[in-house]
Formats: C-alpha cells, structure tokens, sequence
C-alpha cells in the first residue's frame, strides 16, 4: 500500500498537478552566469521555501542558466507537507578541488531530515570531479547526499563527473528514484552511481547508469530494496555490499533486481562480504538479467579484501542465505564468468541458479567457480560443480 501511494504521488508531483507556492533562485539574488558564486543565494531561496506554508512549496532552479554553489546543506524540518526542488538549469561545482571552500566536505549538496522531498526536473548536476581523481581523493565530495527524508522522489534529473558517488541515500524509508541517468568516466575512481545505506522501501526503477564503480551499491541496514529496468554500464554492476568490514555488523534483506541490463561492465550481479564479518545478507534476488560482454556476471564473494588491505584467516562471515539468480541471458569475455567463493566457517546457504544462459563472445560455455555453497540448479550443464540438482 506504501509503495502503491508513493507511485501516485510521484505522478501529481512530477508532472505539476499539484500547485504550489513557487520561490525562484533568480528572485533571491542568484546571478547564474557559471562563475559567481550563487550559494548564498540557493540557501536564501531555500530557507524561504522550507519555511512557507500549504501542500507543497516549490524551490526553482530555471532552465537556461548555469548556477556554481560551494558544497551546501539545506536542512528540514520544513513547514510544508511536501518540498519540491525543481531543477531546470545547471548547478555546476567549482572547477577544480583548490577552489572548494571546504577542502574536508565529504559532500557537496545534502538534504536532510525534509519529510516529503520531491527532487525533479529536466537539469543536470556537474561534480567537476577530474581534479579529485588525477590526486585518487575519492573520499571526498559526494555529489547529492540525502539523509532522514522520508517519502522521497527524485526523478528525471542528470548526474555527471561527481568527485565521488553520484547520490547517496541514507536512512530514508520509501524512497522513489526514476528516469535520472548518471554519468562518470569508466576509469573514474569511486564514482558509484547510487549507493544506499540504513533505508526501508527503496524503490529504483528505468534509469540510465555508466560510471566507474557500481552502478548501484546495496549497503548494510537496508530492507525492501527493488531495483527494475536499469541501464548499467560501463561500471561494477549492481552490489550489495561491501559489508562486514573491520568485523562489523550486517543487515541487509529482501532486495529484488529484475529487468536490468548489464553492459561492458565489470561485474553484473554481486554480493561481497569482509572475512570476519557478521551479521546476515539474506533474501535477494536477481531475475530476467541481461548481459553484454559482461566480465563477472554473478559473484558471490564472502571473502572480498579491498585493495591494499590484509587479513588473516578469520572466525566468522557474515550469513549468505536465500539467494536466487534466474533467467541471466548474453554474453561474457570472461571465461571464469560465475565465482562463487564462500566461508568454509560459514557456507552460503540456499542458493539457487536457473535458466543461466551465458557464452562467450565465440560462443563458447563459460566457466563456474564455486566453493562452499549449498544450493541447486536445473542448469545441469553449466553449474553441475557447484549444486546438486533439483
């Protein structure tokens, strides 16, 4: 039912069939010539727009003009039942990471705690993110961060080149992103396109995503994450995780990935955990996937390392159960296509793998790497190593 009224609001709010007391950045001062620093101004206009009355307050950004802003929170709770940022124009970074005013923000733009926040429009948001790569300060400067807003939208909107992850979103429950497409070079470090972390009733759906790291990133503390019809690639992939680093605590349940595209990219579907991990990554699924010369179609990795870490063998992982692959069809350029590298501590449990139809670009079958997992697979030809058949 939540999901069902969330659809509905996204269509009254998205398409303006709702009215609204609109506040213009124009009409607060905002030069918008791409060169002047407009922050003030963005945060004038906000301040109006949090603070009014109604249904819905409404903050423009207008096509035809190019806006800088330094990194900016625009903080809730606001007065209305629902706050609609709607971005026309461009909001363009400062052009290399000497010119930022705060060289330790780990964030550029970031809402927080607005209930109803409706982020739509036609506009594009430009991270300038190149300085950061060339020096690898990829910890730095999330483009669009959103924390604690509940019933969010986001739809329609452009990402490209942010210093890091493109959107982050962070303890929200129904969340709703569509139609957005995000864009980073394939080499660019970090870059994730959508990365989630602590929410509930995540819905993300017919979108566009090439960047230089997952496309989609499924961190711990998420539940009822559905992703459809997305785009992916070049990039990772859609993961979940990392998660368990450092012996932490995880929980991630009931994510469903269906009708995605997996193209040029690194990997297509993942789950990665931290030796010595606990915690659970459990009910997930990924269904009637397709594959262009993808490298990793499906991964499981209870034992991932990151780069430039080490680790002893360890006691614990976190728990990998009920985990279905079905109906993956196209091609790979990897002949090992399939790994699944589980804890000899701690076994994946209740995998299952149907109707996998994956070749190589000659057309050959690929390769399955599998280890200490429990499952099973009508697919008697390409996983008979793995499972025990139905």
């Amino acid at each position: 039912m939540e999901i069902e009224c969330l659809s509905v609001l996204v269509i009254f709010l998205c398409f303006g069939l709702v009215n609204g007391q609109n506040y213009n950045v124009l009409d607060f001062d905002a030069t918008g010539d791409g060169q002047t620093d407009d922050s003030n101004a963005f945060v004038k206009t906000w301040n109006a727009a949090c603070g009014g009355g109604g249904d819905i307050s409404i903050l423009l950004i207008p096509a035809g003009r190019t806006f800088l802003i330094q990194p900016i929170v625009f903080n809730g709770p606001c007065r209305s039942s629902n706050t609609k940022v709607e971005l026309e124009g461009i909001i363009v970074a400062p052009s290399n990471k000497e010119a930022w005013s705060n060289p330790n923000s780990r964030m550029w733009i970031k809402f927080s705690a607005v209930l109803g926040l409706v982020i739509v429009g036609s506009g594009t948001i430009n991270g300038r993110g190149s300085s950061f790569w060339e020096v690898r300060l990829y910890y730095f400067l999330q483009s669009l961060h959103i924390s604690k807003c509940d019933n969010l939208i986001i739809s329609g909107i452009t990402s490209i080149d942010s210093p890091k992850n493109h959107i982050s979103i962070a303890a929200c429950t129904n969340v709703a992103v569509s139609n957005i497409r995000l864009f980073a070079p394939e080499d660019s470090p970090n870059t994730d396109g959508i990365d989630i972390s602590r929410s509930t009733n995540v819905n993300i759906f017919d979108s566009t995503i090439q960047t230089g790291d997952d496309c989609i990133a499924i961190n711990t503390g998420n539940t009822n994450i559905n992703i459809t019809r997305i785009n992916c690639g070049p990039g990772h992939g859609i993961s979940v995780g990392s998660l368990g680093v450092n012996g932490g605590n995880a929980a991630v349940s009931d994510v469903q990935v269906t009708q995605c595209t997996f193209n040029q990219t690194m990997n297509g579907a993942r789950i990665k955990t931290w030796p010595g991990g606990q915690g659970y990554a459990r009910n997930i699924s990924f269904e009637n996937i397709t594959l262009i010369n993808a490298k990793n179609p499906i991964i499981i990795d209870q034992q991932y390392i990151d780069k430039g870490r080490v680790y002893s063998a360890e006691k614990s992982a976190v728990a990998i159960s009920n985990i279905k692959f079905i109906d993956f069809r196209g091609t790979t350029s990897k002949k090992n296509a399939i790994k699944i590298d589980c804890s000899a501590t701690t076994r994946c449990k209740d995998v299952l793998m149907n109707g996998i139809n994956i070749t190589m670009a000659d057309g050959k079958q690929p390769k399955v790497d599998c280890k200490n997992v429990d499952g099973k697979s009508e697919d008697t030809i390409l996983t008979h190593d793995c499972f025990e058949n139905i």
